[in-house]
């Protein structure tokens, strides 16, 4: 039944997601979390709000504009699943945004195998990295998918090498501008800190360490699966899965420096995540199998969901 839902691009999936994820995250904040917001800041989340939805739109395109999945909306529901496993993600603003123009630099990044305009591509990835990291600092690890992505395609070119440098003075040059408008200049010292002490008390919580480590397995094994049964495929599919591997593993390393326990940046990870965990769905031949596999993929996170919410 749900291989017959989302085994296939139809207008009912984003609405059913979309329907969900509305839903879902005003009950996270307003009945699990207890949030209340005065019209301004509740504007502000409505903002929010607006733009994780559109992302659900954005990792859907991604995957099939690079023909990264086959014909199906599993992505977008993984996507969607994985809030429930981490809800806290839905309290942190700044992982909403910061994932958000990540998914925008990967967009472009992923772009460059047509090799056309791999200068704009670049400088557009870098400009929504530098952009990102208004909301993390440590987002500007990125910038090493950046530069991984210009040695796969076109290395010899000297100056893509230095388009990067130029997306960061852009980025830099516009926030400066905004901050002295608004009289605010000291954000920079202040944000840009690029602390290398992680929050030990938040991974040494039983529940948040299990979690996580259970993730990175899940997560690292359908990967291996997918580099194994993309042997045979051609090397232009390959060298796109090594870029969202690299990108996972640069997600992995921003959440270990900046999780703690109302900093919740482990949605940075869940596009490449999600990759990897279509990838291993489609290639289960037995609809049977497949169907089972589905049902406890939807049926663990709630599962989850549920024990966090009776432990708490």
């Amino acid at each position: 039944m749900i291989s017959s839902i989302f085994g296939k691009t139809k207008p009912i999936n984003y609405i059913i997601l979309l329907g969900f994820l509305f839903a879902f995250y005003w009950t996270m904040h307003f009945f699990v979390f207890q949030k209340t917001y005065r019209p301004e800041p509740l504007m502000l989340q409505i903002f929010v709000l607006g733009i994780l939805l559109f992302s659900i739109f954005w990792v859907n395109f991604i995957v099939k504009r690079n023909k990264i999945t086959g014909t199906n909306s599993f992505a977008i529901l993984f996507y969607t699943l994985l809030m429930v496993v981490f809800p806290e993600v839905l309290l942190d603003n700044n992982a909403i945004f910061c994932s958000f123009f990540l998914l925008l630099a990967t967009r472009r990044l992923l772009s460059i195998k047509s090799l056309k305009n791999i200068k704009h591509k670049v400088f557009d990835a870098t400009l929504w990295i530098g952009l990102a990291s208004l909301f993390y600092d440590w987002a500007l690890l990125y910038l090493i998918l950046v530069f991984v992505a210009i040695s796969f395609y076109e290395a010899k070119n000297i100056r893509n090498w230095l388009v990067p440098a130029v997306g960061i003075f852009t980025v830099f040059m516009i926030a400066v501008a905004v901050l002295v408008l608004s009289n605010n200049l000291a954000f920079l010292a202040d944000h840009y800190v690029f602390s290398l002490e992680f929050n030990t008390a938040y991974f040494y919580d039983w529940e948040n360490s299990t979690k996580f480590l259970i993730y990175i397995f899940i997560v690292g094994l359908a990967g291996i699966l997918t580099f194994l049964k993309l042997g045979k495929s051609g090397l232009g599919r390959i060298v796109t899965v090594r870029l969202i591997a690299i990108s996972y593993g640069l997600g992995l390393l921003l959440t270990w420096l900046k999780a703690s326990f109302d900093v919740f940046p482990i949605m940075v990870t869940f596009f490449p995540a999600v990759v990897f965990i279509t990838s291993y769905v489609e290639g289960i031949k037995k609809p049977k199998i497949r169907e089972m596999v589905l049902i406890l993929t939807i049926l663990v996170p709630f599962v989850l969901l549920l024990s966090h919410l009776m432990i708490k």
